[in-house]
């Protein structure tokens, strides 16, 4: 299966009605596949929730199998920030900060019709700074990372959208909520699904745009203002997410190369991007039970990588949620050496690896945190879980989009399409 980004959106009788999906595929509405997604999307759809957990110094601790009204497991609560207090919408992708100035950690939430920058300084008591709104209108699926200080965004299904960048030393001497404008944009192309950066190098690479026939768009952003155009990765068509490393895994033909490691739709398809104007592809390999390839990350060693698919929950006959195992100690042959059920049966959606964990949002299950000590014989066991949507763990677009685990403190970010941004903080020791 080879899906192409979304464009048309005269299957729907409304763009109002596409641009308020809420869920993070890349179907073509063209196709009769597409259309079913499409209705499958809005049925999912529920109004944004109001709760809020705010005000007690030490949060919610998670006793006997709930914090609040969440279901838990060695993972505390310490607030709920509602999309109201936000500036609106839906949620969608999150990523993080911290100023290297003062250590303040704070949170880049993103939401159906802008970016929201929210303070962590006291965790139990996020403050929310202000909005970036959305560069033409409002879309379901906007993604964001950050370099030097500076937020580079992306939303898909605006055609003039482009890649905006903020300043975020702009929120130290903010005490109101504020509306922001950008400090750049960069207009090569127009919607995009995702973006990556590479942090060791200063590239960018857009991917699910308008060009590059949906694979990676490569910018250079050594100077955040000013991005230029790179590249172009488009020898396997539409990539959906990817991670892009200087790599320093077990293959040593490849030792000090920049390698992304693409979710292709239906492949796991490893890059060489170092010559960013002549990308050599190094391996496409397909899995059983794919239906979905989605977005995965590395191990720290860079020698086994795991890849979440967004669909073989739905479509398959085994509803428990996956999560596929990659062997990478030969780029140019990369194997899948096995795949861990979760109990739960939620559609997975994206993992960040950090030490031994993977931390993982998948939709109506929440933030599920997976040990991968026993990666090499592809053992991995669930170690504790937060669930932000406590209604079921179906295999709907519900819940929790993303999280972001890497802040010193040790606290982690959720955003939910309906719940905002949900702060929290594992307790991992006893396991």
């Amino acid at each position: 299966m080879k899906l192409v980004r979304m464009m048309g959106l005269a299957v729907l009788t409304a763009s109002a009605l596409v641009l308020s999906m809420t869920a993070a595929s890349a179907h073509d509405p063209e196709t009769a596949e597409g259309q079913a997604a499409a209705r499958t999307f809005l049925a999912d759809h529920v109004p944004a929730e109001r709760h809020a957990v705010t005000g007690t110094a030490a949060g919610v601790p998670c006793v006997n199998g709930k914090a609040d009204k969440y279901p838990c497991k060695n993972v505390d609560l310490l607030s709920v920030l509602p999309l109201s207090g936000l500036g609106g919408g839906n949620g969608n992708d999150i990523w993080g900060w911290t100023d290297p100035s003062s250590g303040k950690e704070y949170a880049i939430v993103g939401r159906t019709n802008g970016t929201a920058f929210v303070d962590l300084s006291v965790p139990t008591s996020p403050k929310f700074l202000g909005n970036l709104p959305s560069n033409g209108g409002s879309s379901s699926w906007r993604d964001m990372k950050v370099y030097k200080n500076h937020a580079f965004i992306v939303a898909d299904f605006i055609t003039g959208h482009g890649m905006q960048v903020f300043d975020l030393t702009r929120l130290r001497t903010v005490t109101t909520p504020q509306t922001f404008t950008a400090d750049a944009l960069y207009k090569e192309f127009g919607p995009a699904h995702n973006i990556a950066i590479n942090e060791e190098t200063g590239f960018a690479y857009a991917i699910g745009s308008n060009t590059c026939s949906g694979g990676p768009h490569i910018v250079n952003i050594q100077n955040p203002k000013a991005p230029a155009k790179a590249g172009c990765v488009s020898q396997d068509g539409y990539t959906h997410d990817t991670q892009c490393v200087v790599y320093r895994g077990p293959d040593t033909a490849y030792s000090g190369k920049e390698i992304c490691f693409n979710a292709n739709e239906d492949t796991l398809t490893i890059v060489d991007v170092t010559d960013k104007a002549r990308p050599v592809q190094i391996s496409r390999k397909g899995y059983s039970g794919a239906q979905y390839s989605h977005q995965g990350w590395l191990t720290g060693d860079q020698r086994y990588f795991l890849l979440d698919d967004e669909l073989d929950e739905s479509r398959g006959t085994d509803k428990r949620t996956k999560t596929y195992v990659w062997d990478l100690a030969k780029l140019s042959a990369p194997v899948h050496t096995g795949v861990y059920s979760s109990p739960a049966t939620a559609i997975d959606h994206n993992q960040y690896i950090k030490g031994q964990y993977s931390y993982q949002a998948n939709y109506q299950a929440g933030l599920r945190i997976l040990d991968v000590s026993g990666v090499a014989s592809a053992k991995l066991s669930e170690v504790g879980y937060f669930d932000i949507y406590p209604a079921g763990d179906a295999a709907n677009f519900n819940g929790a989009w993303s999280n972001y685990p890497y802040f010193s403190s040790g606290i982690v970010i959720v955003n939910g399409i309906e719940q905002g941004l949900v702060v929290v903080k594992p307790n991992l020791g006893g396991k």
